[in-house]
């Protein structure tokens, strides 16, 4: 396996080239299973193309879930001193004690679908820069954000999901795609925490700034993640890459982990193919990066709580593709005569 290890830009940069691809042999037979089983073809629509999907990457006909990984990253930001947020970033350090004796969502979510959970703190105490009057990050702390992201990633884990904690972090995310994927500041920022019209108004002209102060120096997905994110979305994007190189599938949550993980598309376009997006943020921007990315997120439950719990009530909807496609007999082990 490649070195896993970011120690400058151009090392980032080369992990992001010749990314494994699924097993096509697992891909077909998975397929084949789907055509032998014991229903009209296509008839579990999407559930059948989740199994499909995590047999190729997993390498196996039969995947599993045995041991699922929830990572949430935290991380704080200095441009919450722009107004952008309605909570100050205290929340932040708050929510994680919160997270750490069980009584965010994203515990309850995590034991109902029976993911690990663990939350890793980024330098809570140090914010990054106030992207709108310069970068956020430095080269070395982008640079240990992301190798955070990819230290969290076990080796043997079945499925990753991917989410975050950071007051403020729903403005460096439209930073982010903005950077990304061009259109205007306008398309990607949303109420976040729900801010007023001035909090609004504050968002929209810190993207607005960073996009006109930082444009020229946004060459690639470090660059990106550099100039406008924040350590919980460069660890998130570390977390997807190294998640990539061992062929581990990955959950998206809403509009931050989406946006932290389609950075790296800048540099390579293929980057999120081992990837599902969990479910429509009621953000506006994260419809806009699904479509960016060519993936249609599985759930639409007007959630935009971050957590990764999109991702954990994701989970139980993948599980039960693959209870259907494991369990399930063919027409030839039931007796029953198929439609061919």
């Amino acid at each position: 396996m490649t070195n896993l290890k970011i120690t400058s830009h151009s090392s980032f940069s080369a992990l992001l080239e010749g990314l494994p691809s699924p097993q096509q042999h697992f891909i077909d037979e998975a397929t084949q299973r789907q055509s032998a089983l014991t229903k009209p073809p296509g008839s579990l629509g999407r559930l059948e193309e989740i199994a499909v999907f995590l047999a190729g990457w997993q390498g196996k006909l039969k995947p599993t879930t045995d041991n699922v990984h929830c990572l949430v990253f935290a991380g704080n930001h200095g441009v919450t001193r722009k107004g952008v947020s309605a909570f100050p970033s205290e929340v932040t350090e708050q929510m994680v004690a919160n997270f750490a004796t069980g009584g965010a969502a994203i515990n309850q979510l995590c034991a109902a679908a029976g993911a690990t959970l663990d939350v890793i703190a980024l330098d809570l105490d140090q914010p990054v820069a106030d992207f709108t009057s310069g970068p956020a990050m430095s080269d070395e702390e982008c640079c240990a954000a992301i190798q955070a992201g990819i230290d969290a990633v076990p080796e043997d884990a079945d499925i990753i999901l991917l989410g975050e904690m950071g007051i403020g972090n729903t403005t460096s995310a439209a930073a982010v795609a903005q950077a990304t994927f061009g259109c205007f500041p306008s398309d990607w920022v949303g109420r976040g925490t729900g801010v007023d019209d001035n909090g609004f108004k504050a968002k929209l002209k810190a993207v607005e700034d960073a996009h006109l102060l930082h444009l020229s120096s946004q060459i690639s997905s470090f660059d990106i993640l550099r100039t406008v994110g924040g350590r919980e979305l460069a660890a998130i994007a570390g977390a997807t890459l190294a998640a990539r190189h061992k062929r581990i599938p990955v959950i998206l949550d809403g509009l931050i982990s989406t946006a932290a993980a389609a950075a790296l598309v800048k540099s390579n376009p293929d980057a999120l193919d081992h990837c599902l997006i969990s479910h429509l943020s009621v953000e506006p921007g994260h419809k806009l990066i699904a479509e960016k990315v060519h993936k249609k997120p599985l759930l639409d439950l007007g959630m935009r709580l971050g957590e990764a719990s999109g991702a954990a009530v994701a989970l139980m909807i993948i599980k039960s593709a693959l209870a259907a496609h494991n369990g399930m007999a063919t027409f030839k082990e039931a007796g029953v005569t198929s439609g061919d």
